[in-house]
């Protein structure tokens, strides 16, 4: 890791109607437009949809750290996040982030040292901790082969 502080820069453009397009130095350009519930057409990125993406990519890339630094090994971590909007007060906001992780280890491996490691994470993860709202972590850990998971993929 570079020595801190980091600087992260990112552009959006757009005009009075139809889509934003969002650009940061080095990346392909996303195309964004309102969520459905507020009236957009619900098949581009929205400013919510982006915001719940990268609190999930966060808490995987923070897990890889973690473990590797934990010397654990895991075969896949699937992460879905709901964010809570909601009106407080005068202000619409989101109050909360349930993170959905589900972790596939091989047999044999520890499951309470996952499970540590999945809620290490939590608390280690940059954008989670960036966020003025509460969060929670609902975690699984899943044995390769058993639990129902023959392919070390889960739903």
């Amino acid at each position: 890791m570079q020595p801190l502080p980091h600087v992260y820069s990112a552009t959006a453009s757009g005009s009075q109607t139809g889509e934003v397009s969002l650009d940061a130095p080095g990346l392909a350009r996303l195309t964004s437009a309102p969520a459905p519930q507020f009236g957009g057409p619900g098949t581009l990125w929205s400013p919510e949809a982006l915001l719940t993406a990268a609190l999930a990519d966060c808490f995987i890339l923070t897990f890889r750290a973690v473990s590797a630094a934990a010397l654990f090994g895991w075969l896949r971590l699937d992460c879905r996040v709901e964010g809570l909007l909601d009106r407080l007060g005068r202000q619409t906001r989101f109050i909360n982030f349930t993170l959905h992780a589900t972790l596939t280890i091989a047999p044999g491996a520890d499951r309470t040292k996952a499970r540590r490691l999945l809620e290490q994470a939590e608390r280690a993860c940059l954008l989670i901790n960036s966020l003025n709202s509460t969060h929670t972590l609902a975690a699984r850990v899943l044995v390769a082969g058993a639990d129902g998971d023959r392919t070390g993929r889960n739903p």
